[in-house]
């Protein structure tokens, strides 16, 4: 290889990169936004087929383990042979589980329909993810924060939609963001082509700059590995009494309208997607480890005062733990890239699926919690997860310097 091809790479490679780390954010905003469609209509649904909380806790639950046990080994095979139209075919899942959800007639009708979106979820994760981490130009953080704000932007957008589309029609309004799914495939096969083009030029940087290796035992990077999955524990199962349960908890305190509810949702997602932006810059200048800290440990006073608050703070508070809490994840993923250099799908794909998983569990979990006491009681519980992340502290120092 001569100096002049190494050249060619490299510039390619920063001239398309926010092209493409915004057009795949675009992607993962349609994706999250289909998928916040569902939690969004459960009081309909919990209405029309005479559910309890245990049932809405087990079509989470349904949802996130589709979701959460194929990713890993949806990037374990990716990491070995990229499959970039896997990118619109997993879209085309979500497309199918939405119809299903629409024309659904039964619980159980239901919990198959959900598990085809969570199909197009575990597909759509970690190949995306790889899509990010190549168009990151070496600024990893703010790749990973640009890719996760389209995610959580469509989480928070998903709610208010359904609250004006769904909600005062019925159920059979669906269908109408299937045209979204539609567009997702589009904008997804378009991401495919470029991804098809950039192989070869991936294979090239690989060998003229080699990924940075971290002077660590295998048993201190597997430990290491294993704190990170319990922060995700505590943020995740946090965020399930959050997506699955605000609305039901607002409506039943401040006897709010499903309506009213919908936009306080809306306000909490909507802090977790711009907190979202500043995890992964912070984390390239600071230092990753130190964001960790700050999210999740730093939230803890924040969620033990929102149980006990007025409508007003309630509002407040959650805007607060949405900004705080949702700079974590992108500085875990990145931080464990760079723990297991060279296994992007993979590492993203077990960190996405333990994050679905997480999620999954706790909404079954604390449903069953708020059958048998109150949705009230769950909140108060919940509030001291983010105490856990006090073991951030056991996590090595890894130097990271900002981007220039």
């Amino acid at each position: 290889m001569n100096n002049q091809t190494e050249i060619q790479a490299k510039q390619v490679a920063q001239q398309t990169v926010f092209a493409v780390l915004f057009t795949i954010s675009f992607g993962h905003f349609l994706n999250d936004m289909l998928q916040a469609v569902v939690p969004s209509v459960y009081p309909m649904l919990k209405d029309k087929f005479h559910l309890t909380f245990t049932q809405i806790g087990l079509i989470t639950l349904t949802y996130q383990l589709t979701a959460s046990i194929l990713q890993p080994f949806v990037g374990f095979y990716t990491d070995r042979k990229p499959r970039p139209y896997s990118l619109a075919i997993g879209m085309s899942f979500t497309l199918l589980g939405l119809l299903a959800v629409a024309f659904a007639g039964s619980f159980v009708n239901v919990l198959l329909a959900v598990s085809l979106i969570g199909i197009g979820s575990s597909i759509f994760h970690p190949e995306s993810s790889r899509v990010a981490h190549m168009a990151s130009g070496g600024k990893k953080g703010l790749a990973q924060s640009i890719f996760q704000l389209g995610g959580n932007a469509g989480s928070a957008v998903g709610p208010l939609l359904a609250a004006l589309i769904v909600v005062p029609h019925g159920q059979l309004y669906i269908v109408w963001f299937c045209f979204a799914a539609l567009l997702g495939i589009i904008v997804l096969s378009g991401i495919a082509r470029w991804y098809q083009a950039h192989l070869s030029l991936k294979a090239t940087k690989t060998r003229v700059v080699a990924e940075p290796q971290q002077a660590l035992s295998r048993n201190r990077i597997l430990f290491s590995l294993f704190i990170l999955l319990i922060l995700i524990f505590s943020k995740y199962f946090y965020l399930a009494s959050m997506t699955s349960y605000y609305t039901f908890y607002l409506i039943s305190k401040f006897h709010l309208s499903l309506q009213q509810s919908q936009v306080y949702l809306f306000a909490f997602m909507g802090a977790v997607a711009a907190g979202t932006l500043l995890g992964g810059p912070l984390g390239d200048r600071f230092g990753r480890k130190y964001i960790i800290w700050i999210s999740i440990l730093g939230v803890a006073p924040f969620t033990l005062m929102l149980p006990y608050a007025s409508l007003f703070w309630t509002g407040a508070l959650s805007v607060i733990i949405g900004l705080i809490i949702s700079s974590a994840f992108s500085a875990i993923l990145v931080y464990a890239t760079d723990l297991v250099p060279g296994k992007v799908g993979l590492i993203a794909g077990l960190f996405f699926g333990l994050a679905f998983g997480m999620g999954g569990l706790g909404s079954a979990v604390l449903g069953k919690l708020a059958d048998a006491t109150s949705v009230q009681y769950v909140f108060q519980i919940c509030a001291f997860l983010p105490l856990i992340g006090i073991f951030t502290g056991l996590l090595p120092n890894l130097e990271h310097k900002r981007a220039r």
